[in-house]
């Protein structure tokens, strides 16, 4: 990625180019991206200390593909584990839905849904963090008060570092949860999807390996709604539905976690509970992502039920929408109008991920012992009509699930709005929207995934050298935002053949992806979804000239 060098000049000198409010999960994947391309972060936090319960438990191969970007792709396979099956029972022991997720890599090259120790994620992120010389990480500094001005933002944010009672950014994103300081700064309100259940959430940590078969399962029992999950190595989560007439100061005693944990094997004498506690699953967006020179990410911006595993995983693609939109911004190459694209696209993207928890949560959270009766036949009768039945959740399925039935953590939603090229009708071109695959490719003696051989940020991506099809001021458009210009060669070339500007598709991944939309290249963005195609050698100009047009800071000259 292009250095911060070249920043446009402020007329303001400020600590900090972004600050962060929050280290969580977005908060780090933000600074970090941000960092990695040489930008001055602070990051305030207002806990002393790194919070050591584990809250998520597991993330996508896109969030995995993110936290790649964002450094930790060495550490990922050492704290990674296999997900595994997952099946939902009824209360009578009936597998409502069973499927096996893979560990071997999926669309995004990682694989499709592993578990997680959440600490243990944040711990390796926080190492990374402290890898970066433009990255600072404030503990115990809370921030108290925001004044916004002409170029900056002024933060009120004491702590025990010396001399620092407030900072100053050119930009401030908060990433400090549900109850986030800088959304109701920004004047943001949570809009209620309608959707809010009490649980009771407890994490324990077995004193010797159990194995689980299945290793996830849902019991959709309407005496007793429970989810049964891993959690990391060694630790594995269990969440009960609370139910009408019992108090959270019951549920929270000792004695209640261990009498419902009974039926499953845990005890006192063979685990430990790490955590116990009542929690609110709810769906909620926010009416307001960004305001002047405050926006916000993650759980400040959305909240949703755990069911599907999209929470965090919705929160590190803010990130990475967020981050890349902020690079082009403070190096002068995009006005800050094309922040405005980030609640545009992401707003209706969680959303369609919200729904689809909600559905989940529906389905397995059932009281009312007749329309659970209902729901229990409806999907032992798809079991045993497949081509008859209808898919296991009402109402549509989200954008790209591949069929029905398909497991929650490895849906392809896609970007329906934003800096997308579009034809004369106003409509994505093929393949825009959507996020792009990543497989193997070789160059010589160097092989691997693309991002770790090509390189992040924009690609242009084509069946033949895009190089030779641009003008010298395209060219230089493309190396002014950073992006990586390859020819993609057939599976069966010889690494060795590939030139400087030439990859080998190893796993015959993008030769076929281009040919089944009818496109020659593909033009992906920091974020890994695809901006727009190119239908033949002589589109490639309109395509680099579309995403030229709607990055501008000052309106691109017509051609002629």
């Amino acid at each position: 990625m292009a250095a911060a060098t070249d920043r446009a000049q402020s007329a303001t000198e400020t600590d900090a180019d972004v600050v962060i409010i929050g280290n969580g999960p977005t908060g780090q994947t933000l600074s970090l991206l941000l960092a990695r391309r040489g930008w001055r972060v602070i990051v305030l936090e207002r806990y002393p200390g790194a919070y050591e319960l584990p809250r998520v438990k597991g993330f996508d191969g896109e969030t995995a593909r993110n936290f790649a970007a964002a450094g930790i792709a060495e550490q990922l396979p050492g704290i990674i584990e296999r997900l595994g099956e997952y099946e939902f029972r009824n209360a009578a022991g009936q597998a409502l839905i069973r499927f096996e997720l893979p560990f071997e890599p999926g669309w995004d090259g990682w694989p499709p849904a592993v578990v997680i120790h959440q600490p243990t994620l944040e711990a390796t992120l926080d190492a990374q963090a402290r890898t970066l010389p433009t990255l600072r990480v404030l503990r115990g500094h809370r921030a108290l008060r925001v004044s916004e001005h002409p170029g900056h933002v002024e933060i009120s944010a004491p702590g025990p570092t010396p001399g620092v009672e407030k900072v100053t950014a050119s930009w401030l994103v908060g990433c400090d949860g549900a109850n986030s300081f800088v959304r109701d700064c920004l004047g943001g309100k949570m809009i209620d999807m309608g959707y809010k259940q009490e649980w009771l959430l407890v994490d324990l940590k077995f004193h010797e390996p159990r194995v689980f078969d299945p290793n996830d399962r849902q019991i959709c029992d309407p005496m007793r709604p429970t989810t049964m999950v891993a959690s990391g190595r060694g630790h594995r989560r269990w969440e009960f539905r609370r139910l009408p007439g019992e108090t959270a100061a019951e549920l929270t005693r000792p004695e209640a976690a261990w009498r419902l944990l009974a039926p499953y094997g845990a005890t006192p004498e063979n685990s430990t509970i790490a955590r116990q506690v009542m929690y609110t699953f709810q769906a909620a967006i926010s009416d307001t992502w960004r305001s002047g020179r405050m926006l916000i990410a993650g759980d400040a911006a959305h909240l949703m039920p755990p069911f599907a595993g999209q929470g965090m995983c919705s929160g590190i693609r803010d990130a990475a929408n967020l981050a890349w939109k902020l690079d082009l911004v403070l190096r002068g190459v995009s006005d800050e109008a094309l922040l405005d694209t980030y609640a545009a696209e992401r707003d209706p993207h969680v959303r369609e991920a919200i729904g689809f928890s909600v559905q989940m949560g529906q389905l397995i959270s059932e009281l009312d012992t007749v329309r659970a009766a209902q729901r229990d036949a409806q999907l032992l009768a798809a079991q045993a009509a497949p081509q008859e039945g209808a898919p296991p959740l009402a109402g549509p399925p989200p954008e790209g699930q591949a069929e029905p039935g398909a497991a929650p953590s490895d849906f392809r939603f896609a970007v329906g709005e934003g800096v997308l090229r579009r034809n004369e009708r106003g409509e994505p071109v093929p393949l825009a929207g959507a996020r792009s695959p990543q497989g193997r490719v070789a160059r010589g003696e160097e092989s691997g995934l693309f991002d770790d051989v090509v390189g992040r940020g924009f690609v242009l991506l084509a069946t033949f050298d895009p190089r030779a099809a641009l003008s010298a001021e395209e060219l230089a458009f493309l190396e002014r935002i950073g992006a990586r210009v390859v020819r993609v060669l057939h599976a069966d070339t010889a690494p060795e053949k590939a030139r400087e500007h030439e990859v080998v598709d190893v796993d015959n991944v993008y030769l076929p992806y281009l040919a089944d939309a009818g496109q020659v290249a593909a033009l992906v963005r920091p974020d890994f979804y695809v901006f727009g195609t190119a239908w033949d050698r002589a589109d490639l100009s309109g395509l680099v000239g579309a995403l030229r047009e709607q990055l501008a800071a000052e309106p691109v000259p017509a051609a002629g």
